[in-house]
């Protein structure tokens, strides 16, 4: 063998392999935002920061600007003040009906965010349930209100996104040091003392980890502003009006815009959680406390499933709006009506049917695709070093930190030009680009789900395939996948939710052949189609619960 031969660095098969899915993870990621960034420029060889002094010139953008970030903090601080509680109350409290009541609490993670909109919007709109009740009780000429505005989006933010500090905070408080807490108690500590001085410090990487996620999601959000905001535009919806207004160039800076500052606000709150973060606790997690007294018990028993009852209140109002015959229902405080009109239209007209089925295939296909991509790049970013690994754990991140209105913006710039040598091909209009977009947006939740799942394999297991004369396939399909199914698994639940119920992306990206469900839904109340509009919304909401369970069996909830 020649010295030249020898002194040359050898590129083994593994690492050539994780090179290639750095490469197809930097196409489909953040080649769109680069492409995107360039055209809001003028474009190569015609620069120009006209489109950013537009932008910069227009009040209108400012103040939409302003109203996503402030929506987004008061956002997480109504979360947190429903959903720090609940935790405390479901996890350090014994009272009858807990297990059961502490899972339906968590039901409106499973709820699509459209159709929990529409949900609220049938519940306690101007012409919804509880608005009629309390004008037949009034004996009013006129609604007594109307879910309108900013405290309408804050209403619906609040009702589906106070589940992220339920969940975070009652993991965090399962997994507290008991020790801890009685030794506070035994120097004297009263319970208020305990509560700040101890458990809460404890609880701070959890409590930052829902704020983080519950900011970026209303930072995002598009379903509410877009149904109760009207003329109150906050960046999401202002992107879309400009496409809609064929304003392209002023969409892709309004994008460029909302991207950087989601990364922004990424970067901050990733910087104050780790400063804060503290070393997890290892030792017996607290008794429960024991309500003894039987009133106080059953007290707390209907307390929580009054709770219960009221966070099923959407989904139930859903359901017999879907019963409600279309033109039957107008002044009437309850349906005079009630049959299954609407969903025998559904099943048995091939167009109502065309976007079910749509929603199904393009959500079966992208969650495909996600959790193929995500394992590779999972796995892969812990078997090559920590700036290649590192990279891949950027870029499976990377969609879940920039909002979906971006992404569609992005994938529709990059995708409508043929240019193959440049990776550019013309999918707009075809039936390729809303799964392609579901699978940039499932990534993250498949990407973290198998990560999650390899970090707690022993590596020994593999080498010892290995030397038993197993293949790098056999040993991934016979030792690495079982192990790792549970994780796997509930990321296909949650990233078949995300593509099944998504109307960010849809909306901009969709044609009349390839609508999903999410667009029939809004079609069909843009018409006063309510009946089937809802009927939409609970075949929506049963795949989602579906989904959903599968989620919780791959994590090994009860």
């Amino acid at each position: 063998m020649s010295p030249a031969r020898l002194g040359r660095p050898r590129l083994d098969r593994p690492r050539l392999f994780a090179y290639l899915v750095v490469l197809g993870l930097i196409w489909l990621v953040t080649y769109p935002l680069l492409l995107t960034l360039i055209e809001a420029l003028g474009g190569a060889g015609t620069w120009t920061l006209g489109h950013f002094g537009e932008f910069a010139g227009r009040i209108d953008e400012w103040r939409a600007l302003w109203r996503s970030l402030w929506i987004s903090v008061a956002s997480v601080v109504l979360a947190g003040l429903v959903g720090v509680p609940l935790a405390f109350v479901f996890e350090r409290t014994d009272f009858p009906g807990r297990r059961v009541l502490g899972a339906l609490v968590a039901l409106p993670v499973a709820l699509p965010p459209l159709v929990g909109v529409i949900a609220f919007l049938f519940l306690y709109g101007e012409s919804g349930f509880v608005s009629r009740a309390v004008q037949t009780v009034l004996g009013l000429d006129q609604p007594p209100w109307r879910l309108h505005g900013p405290g309408a989006i804050l209403l619906v933010h609040t009702y589906s996104m106070y589940v992220y500090f339920y969940l975070f905070a009652r993991a965090a408080l399962a997994r507290l040091d008991g020790s801890m807490l009685e030794a506070a108690a035994a120097l004297g500590a009263g319970r208020w003392r305990i509560l700040w001085r101890v458990t809460l410090p404890q609880l701070k990487p959890a409590l930052l980890g829902a704020a983080l996620l519950t900011f970026m999601t209303s930072l995002g959000s598009f379903s509410a502003p877009y149904i109760f905001a009207g003329g109150y535009r906050v960046m999401t919806t202002q992107i879309v009006a400009s496409r809609v207004n064929g304003q392209y160039a002023l969409a892709q800076v309004e994008a460029m815009v909302l991207a950087s500052l989601a990364l922004i606000a990424l970067w901050l709150i990733r910087r104050f959680q780790g400063a804060e973060a503290v070393a997890s606790a290892h030792g017996v997690a607290p008794v429960r406390r024991r309500i003894e007294r039987p009133a106080a018990r059953w007290g707390f028993a209907a307390l929580g499933w009054g709770l219960a009852a009221f966070m099923l209140l959407p989904h139930l109002t859903l359901l017999l709006i879907s019963l409600v015959p279309h033109g039957t229902w107008t002044v009437e405080l309850w349906p005079p009506v009630l049959d299954f009109g609407n969903y025998r239209e559904l099943f048995s007209e091939p167009e109502r049917l065309r976007p079910m089925l749509n929603s199904l295939w393009m959500a079966t296909a992208a969650t495909a695709g996600a959790v193929v991509l995500g394992l590779m790049a999972a796995r892969q970013s812990l078997r090559q070093g920590k700036r290649l690994g590192g990279a891949l754990e950027v870029l499976v991140a990377l969609p879940w930190a920039i909002p979906g209105t971006v992404f569609a913006v992005a994938l529709g710039t990059a995708f409508s030009v043929h240019a193959p040598w440049f990776g550019r091909f013309v999918w707009i209009g075809t039936p390729i680009i809303l799964p392609l977009a579901y699978l940039v947006r499932c990534l993250p939740i498949t990407g973290r789900a198998a990560l999650a799942g390899l970090r707690q394999l022993d590596p020994a297991l593999e080498e010892a395939a290995r030397s038993l004369g197993a293949s790098s396939f056999g040993t991934l399909w016979q030792v690495v996948l079982p192990l790792v199914r549970p994780a796997v698994v509930a990321g296909l639940g949650l990233a078949f939710i995300t593509g099944l119920g998504d109307f960010v992306t849809s909306i901009v990206l969709y044609t009349f052949e390839t609508r999903p469900i999410s667009i029939e839904i809004q079609s069909s109340l843009r018409v006063q189609e309510f009946g089937a509009a809802a009927a939409y919304g609970v075949l929506l909401m049963l795949m989602s619960a579906g989904a959903f369970l599968i989620w919780g069996r791959g994590e090994g909830r009860p």
